[in-house]
């Protein structure tokens, strides 16, 4: 009897360390199922922060390069307008001007050119306009800039390797009255002009149309200057002058 109960002791205590180690297993099978979600989800939200980050950083980065852009596109067509490159209207005056009916008094007189219109005379126009704020000259649908010439060709005027003959209409944009002005002082342009005959007549006008230069402008020889480099901290500067002795 004492043989068959130490025998079932055993079997008991061998069923509940089973039982106890197939517990222990699921409990433990069940921990780490729950613990690797909760991990996967902790990682998931650190990247969807970096992501976050990120596309902020990034949006930054657009924003800024939007606004370069912007004041970059504007210079541009700043310095196109400076260079005639872009059609202008606004106020100023329109200025017609043409050859003189006043014939010569002797035949074969040499003072006939006296009486038609020159290059110089063309170019005491635009340099009184530019001089009273001109800020965009056209003569007969030429756009004067810094590289246009106004030469004699016979009988003809070549502007911006452009033959043009008389009249001449010049267009201006700045102020009205202040161009006018200029152009009529005493002993201005066109008093000179009147003096020997040359018609001319000026008009204000509230939409002054003055068109791009027609042709660009290439530099074969000219370049832009490099800028200096800054010398290096703790460098001495540059001996100038004569070694003394």
């Amino acid at each position: 009897m004492y043989i068959k109960t130490k025998h079932t002791k055993f079997l008991v205590l061998l069923v509940c360390a089973v039982l106890g180690f197939m517990l222990a297993m699921q409990f433990k099978s069940t921990g780490r199922q729950k613990t690797v979600p909760v991990q996967r989800a902790e990682e998931l939200t650190e990247r969807l922060k970096a992501a976050e980050k990120d596309r902020e950083r990034l949006t930054a980065e657009i924003e800024s390069l939007k606004g370069g852009t912007a004041a970059f596109d504007k210079e541009t067509q700043r310095l196109k307008a400076l260079a005639g490159e872009t059609p202008m209207v606004g106020k100023g005056i329109i200025v017609t001007i043409d050859d003189s009916a006043i014939p010569t008094t002797k035949p074969g007189s040499d003072t006939t050119n006296l009486y038609v219109i020159h290059d110089e005379d063309l170019l005491r126009v635009v340099n009184e306009l530019r001089a009273a704020g001109a800020e965009a000259i056209a003569i007969n649908g030429q756009r004067m800039v810094g590289t246009s010439e106004i030469r004699c060709t016979g009988p003809t005027v070549v502007i911006n390797e452009t033959r043009l003959a008389a009249p001449f209409v010049i267009s201006a944009i700045g102020n009205p009255q202040t161009l006018e002005s200029s152009l009529k002082i005493r002993g201005g342009v066109l008093e000179n002009f009147k003096f020997w005959g040359i018609k001319a007549d000026v008009k204000q006008s509230d939409a002054v149309k003055v068109p791009a230069v027609k042709q660009g402008h290439q530099f074969d020889y000219a370049k832009p200057v490099p800028k200096e480099q800054p010398a290096p901290a703790g460098a001495e500067p540059a001996k100038t002058g004569t070694a003394g002795k």
